[in-house]
């Protein structure tokens, strides 16, 4: 297993008439999430802006803790539960360099 901290930064872009749902769903993923092994931060975030606009930013020890948590019921739930209401989804996977 690496040992190496993976920090993953989310993006979710909610369609306009399902910002709600989408949200309620997002915040729900929070506190089942923080329990799980591996897991060292998980951030919501909104945009000021573009309301419409949400934000993870997480901390993992290590990548194979975050895929695990990528495979949770709870995500699936919220996958679910979201199907339709989303318009855009990125992951991306950094390392910290300084």
């Amino acid at each position: 297993m690496s040992n190496q901290q993976l920090t993953i930064v989310a993006k979710i872009l909610a369609k306009e008439e399902k910002r709600e749902l989408v949200k309620t769903e997002l915040l729900k993923l929070i506190e089942v999430t923080k329990a799980e092994e591996g897991c060292i931060n998980y951030n919501l975030h909104q945009d000021n802006e573009n309301k419409n606009l949400f934000l993870f930013y997480e901390n993992w020890a290590n990548k194979e803790l975050w895929q695990k948590h990528m495979n949770t019921p709870h995500l699936a739930d919220y996958i679910k539960a979201t199907e339709g209401a989303v318009l855009e989804f990125t992951i991306n996977e950094m390392t910290l360099i300084n």
